[in-house]
């Protein structure tokens, strides 16, 4: 209704600012998970015909002839931080949060991200049933498939979740602080993997164009609900 202060938002100039820049969000969106789509598509075309062969062992040995005890150290505590467990643990804690501060639309958005995402993980590890490689350091390989990498794709999912909430009107300085951060955080704990040798860079690169594509359409139709919602509100 006119009346209301949301109508008499979307009115004003500001208003009808803040309704394309979400309009652009949208289409940007989609056209980043689309190009995720279709990256994953050729990766997983490549790994089926054995073409990644020689880029993952390219980039294995380059990396690994320049371990050290200290950065294997702090490989094992990044690798151990994107673990199954310690993600259970990072969510369950930041669901619990957002729902003490009120925040109940982005608890239940980084729980739909997180369980979403480990489905994903297991279906295409399912799917592929590609070996692990050989391990470094006389690490003992897990136990499930290799292609794409659960932690790259699960942290990726958690971290990035928690960036759009913090971004949530946050000035855009602080808002590149929160998804500097999770990208950084994200990066090491995939290139732990590579380092110790568990996961091709392959099945990295795997599950970090998994999880853009997963978050990306989370991320699109929280947007499209929120939006839907305000002009109910308003009409």
């Amino acid at each position: 209704m006119p009346g209301t202060a949301q109508g008499v938002h979307r009115d004003t100039a500001e208003g009808h600012r803040h309704a394309r820049s979400e309009r652009l969000i949208l289409i940007a969106g989609f056209a980043l998970a689309l190009c995720a789509l279709f990256l994953f598509a050729w990766l997983a075309e490549q790994v089926g015909k054995g073409e990644t062969v020689r880029f993952d062992s390219v980039v294995r040995s380059e990396i690994h002839i320049h371990a050290s005890a200290p950065l294997t150290s702090f490989m094992k505590f990044v690798t151990l931080l994107g673990s199954g467990p310690s993600m259970t643990f990072l969510t369950a804690m930041t669901v619990a949060l957002c729902y003490w501060l009120g925040r109940v639309h982005y608890a239940k958005l980084l729980a739909v991200a997180m369980l979403g995402g480990l489905t994903l993980e297991l279906a295409l590890k399912l799917a592929f049933h590609r070996p692990r490689p050989v391990p470094f350091f006389d690490i003992v390989p897990p136990a499930s498939y290799s292609f794409p990498s659960g932690h790259a794709l699960e942290s990726f999912c958690f971290f990035s979740a928690v960036a759009i909430l913090l971004s949530d009107g946050a000035t855009f300085k602080n808002a590149a602080a929160a998804w500097t951060c999770a990208m950084i955080f994200t990066s090491l704990i995939g290139f732990s993997r590579i380092y110790l040798g568990v996961h091709y860079p392959s099945d990295v690169v795997a599950g970090y164009t998994v999880g853009i594509l997963w978050m990306m359409t989370v991320y699109l139709v929280q947007k499209v609900h929120r939006r839907n919602i305000r002009e109910e509100r308003s009409g």
